[in-house]
């Protein structure tokens, strides 16, 4: 797929997770053990045979290059496959700033991606965790003649007013896009996956239009573009709180190891080099993902645990995620918490 450019976005602060965006961005935020949020996109975009891609970073940028690097991981390190890692700049030109909403990072960087002398920009979310292969949505996008078709999924109606809900009609283009309503008409909710016309986004971006896709630049286009909907029935999770991201470590070790372990689509990321883990003669473990490194001595159920781990012996370990090189003492009780070192 030469003509095309993936661009992740990778620059926001992830407030809503707390301490857990703190030092980091919020795609590099662990997940599942050994993994980080952000390899979950661009695991997908190698598998898909999608090899030039973009991220665009903001917030902490060097956890995310110190996770991606040149992209060996995801085997972009040949002339024909590329990883690049673009931040803001101030420069003397006029509108140049930090970002200031999604559409407002790619429509600085637009001179950037017409340079790739692409014809369609796949545009991600590098905060999100789902397994999906991108060739049928951009074929969807081309037997459409679409200008833009953005990936939706059902969601209960619980869930609704964290999204942007789009309406669809029977030939599947948009009719209307509410971004983050009480009473949404929709149950499907927009993903973070936005296929564009190249020519689309020099249309629709800049000039005034605003600075966010889905608060912005798609209501507008309603109408007036053709712009398409293409459901995706798989696993799909938005890690933006604390909630939903306890409930989607949950849901992946309740999926395992079907959903990690898929050798036709695996998940990608950057190994942590050091010994295998050890488990004590009196410890116990049921059902838990464990990453390599731990030492694990005490009692540890239906939790996740990180690369470097240690958990001594009388430990109680339950419904839990624990990030990287963190130690919990002898009789210590850990249940349903997030613990980062």
């Amino acid at each position: 797929m030469q003509s095309l450019l993936a661009v992740i976005l990778a620059g926001g602060t992830g407030e809503r997770l707390s301490i857990l965006s703190q030092e980091r961005a919020k795609p590099a935020v662990p997940f599942a053990g050994k993994y980080r949020i952000i390899d979950f996109t661009l695991s997908n975009c190698v598998n898909s045979g999608i090899y030039n891609i973009v991220v665009l970073t903001q917030y902490q940028p060097v956890s995310l290059s110190d996770h991606i690097g040149i992209g060996t991981p995801w085997g972009l390190t040949t002339p024909d496959r590329n990883i690049r890692l673009l931040q803001p700049y101030l420069a003397r030109e006029e509108g140049r700033d930090w970002y200031k909403g999604t559409a407002d990072a790619v429509y600085q960087n637009l001179d950037r991606v017409e340079g790739e002398d692409v014809d369609t920009v796949l545009v991600l979310s590098g905060d999100h965790v789902y397994k999906m292969d991108y060739s049928p949505i951009l074929e969807f996008h081309r037997e459409n003649g679409a200008d833009v078709t953005l990936a939706v999924t059902p969601m209960p109606a619980e869930e609704l007013h964290r999204f942007g809900t789009v309406v669809v009609d029977e030939k599947g283009q948009v009719t209307r896009f509410q971004e983050k309503v009480k009473n949404p008409q929709s149950n499907l909710v927009s993903m973070g996956v936005y296929v564009f016309n190249t020519g689309t986004l020099r249309q629709w971006l800049g000039g005034g239009t605003g600075h966010d896709f889905g608060r912005n630049v798609f209501p507008r286009m309603v109408g007036s573009g053709r712009i398409f909907a293409y459901t995706f029935d798989g696993y799909w999770r938005d890690i933006g709180t604390l909630d939903s991201y306890w409930k989607a470590n949950m849901e992946v070790l309740a999926m395992s190891p079907s959903f990690l372990g898929d050798a036709a689509w695996p998940i990608h990321t950057r190994e942590v080099v050091g010994p295998p883990t050890t488990i004590g003669d009196n410890a116990t473990v049921t059902s838990c993902l464990l990453a390599g490194g731990s030492l694990i001595e005490g009692h540890i159920e239906h939790s996740v645990i990180s690369p470097g781990v240690q958990i001594a012996e009388g430990a109680i370990v339950k419904d839990s995620i624990i990030m990287g090189n963190t130690r919990i003492g002898r009789n210590c009780v850990i249940d349903r918490v997030i613990l980062d070192k």
